[in-house]
């Protein structure tokens, strides 16, 4: 296995995330809250056999997982044909799928036998007036559906992912764990993000790390901070002893930010690299790969990405006093900004 390259805060290059697409079939109020938006053009999205070349230059410089993303992922034709090809890859430790959920139940089986090992699924209310709310459509018994169809498929270790919202669903905190439990999948909070399409963030909507503990504790008792499977993780991991152990994580990423263990960078659909999640402008990959450089021309342009990285964007954010949501205006003027674009 390669020896990851390291920027200039010594964090490794060890994780990739994938937009496979920018396009989404939810309109949720945290990411997609506008009626309209810039999409990124046709002939821009890279094709399957770009994306697996680009994937072995970050499998030669040390990357060990990748996790596909969207947009939502499963609107993208013929997905199962891009998870075997990178499954097949030497070195490639992790590859996971995170989703909504709303097209998985027709798809589920499918993405398991092609080798996809893991998925995370997006579910931030069991109330499906909420869900109607949040999300501008009336899927929530798809995602439901998407969740037994995923289990019944194979898939083990799958995570929920719950952006918690002041007033809309942060009274649910107990619900989704325990609907969490039944099913034997990890449930992770989110705090509300300011990025990307977050165009009415507010830092009164947010719902922190230590206000969703001192909630749940109310509840069940004493929780306490799990083992860490892995020090580079986005999510801090609580075990409930109540409950015989059963484990939650946070991600805190808006008042606790974890810049210092950051390891992983983000590649949109159409080729734009990006090496932080609050980056406001990323490296182009797709000209250099369809006007014909080499291997080595992509592992020097790598190379030399990540060796000058020393973002550390959600720390600055914090240290803002004028702190709020990108306008509308930047974020038409350049759609890579968007959270569904270079994906989450």
């Amino acid at each position: 296995m390669p020896l990851p390259v390291l920027d200039r805060l010594r964090r490794p290059l060890r994780k990739l995330r994938l937009s496979v697409t920018d396009r989404c079939d939810l309109r949720c109020s945290y990411c997609m809250p506008e009626e309209t938006y810039a999409w990124l053009p046709k002939r821009d999205i890279l094709r399957y056999e770009e994306i697996s070349r680009l994937a072995d230059v970050f499998l030669e410089l040390g990357v060990e997982e990748i996790r596909l993303t969207g947009g939502e992922p499963l609107l993208r034709r013929d997905l199962p044909k891009l998870v075997e090809m990178l499954a097949a890859k030497r070195g490639l430790r992790d590859l996971a799928l995170t989703t909504n959920g709303v097209q998985l139940a027709s798809r589920a089986s499918e993405l398991h036998a092609a080798g996809l090992h893991r998925l995370t699924i997006s579910l931030d209310t069991l109330d499906p007036a909420r869900f109607r709310a949040l999300t501008r459509r009336d899927e929530l018994p798809s995602v439901l559906a998407g969740i037994d169809a995923a289990r019944a498929a194979g898939f083990r270790g799958t995570k929920l992912n719950t952006v918690v919202l002041r007033g809309r669903n942060d009274d649910e905190l107990v619900d989704l764990l325990e609907f969490a439990r039944q099913r034997e999948l990890e449930v992770r909070f989110i705090e509300y993000m300011d990025v990307g399409g977050a165009t009415r963030w507010s830092m009164e909507d947010v719902v922190s790390e230590r206000e969703m503990l001192e909630r749940l504790e109310r509840h069940y008792g004493r929780i306490e901070r799990a083992p860490a499977r892995d020090p580079h993780a986005p999510a801090v991991r609580y075990h409930i002893p109540a409950l015989d152990g059963i484990v939650f994580g946070i991600i805190s990423s808006t008042t606790k930010p974890f810049c210092g263990a950051c390891d992983r960078s983000r590649l949109t659909a159409d080729g734009v690299w990006y090496l932080c999640l609050y980056a406001t402008r990323g490296i182009d990959l797709r000209a250099p790969l369809r006007s014909g450089a080499s291997t080595s021309d992509l592992v020097r342009i790598l190379t030399e990405g990540w060796s000058a990285r020393t973002d550390r964007g959600a720390e600055e954010r914090l240290k803002e006093v004028a702190r709020g949501p990108l306008e509308m205006d930047a974020l038409r003027s350049d759609p890579h900004l968007e959270m569904h674009t270079r994906g989450g």
